[in-house]
């Protein structure tokens, strides 16, 4: 059984910056992608990032495309990082780190994912 478990969330200002991690646990990573998503309230979840754990390929979506976020991991580690820098009040969401099996087909959709975290709450001020 795949596990994830991320942390890093937190409240911050306008402008700061944090960085979201994810354990990953149970499972020979190599053959998964590896997805963070963000859900704010009243809207559906967003594709945020994904990594593939072999190759370090990596995707982003179009709101935080331009260098704002970063993802990486850490295979020593099993873990998943989402770099975010510059935030602003509209990153405002429950972040989660999810895991798709390679070769995925749309790694921008949720439903493609097959494990997920329980979620990190991530507030930005104004």
């Amino acid at each position: 059984q795949v596990q994830l478990v991320e942390s890093g969330g937190g409240l911050v200002q306008a402008g700061g910056s944090l960085r979201l991690s994810c354990a990953v646990s149970g499972t020979t990573l190599s053959s998964y992608g590896m997805g963070w998503f963000r859900q704010s309230l009243g809207k559906e979840r967003e594709f945020v990032s994904v990594i593939t754990w072999s190759g370090g390929s990596t995707i982003y979506g179009d709101s935080v495309k331009g260098g704002r976020f970063l993802i990486s991991k850490d295979n020593a580690k099993n873990m998943v990082y989402l770099q975010m820098n510059s935030l602003r009040p509209e990153d405002t969401a429950v972040y989660y780190c999810a895991a798709v099996r390679l070769p995925g087909s749309d790694y921008k959709a949720a439903r493609s994912y097959d494990y997920w975290g329980q979620g990190t709450q991530v507030t930005v001020s104004s």
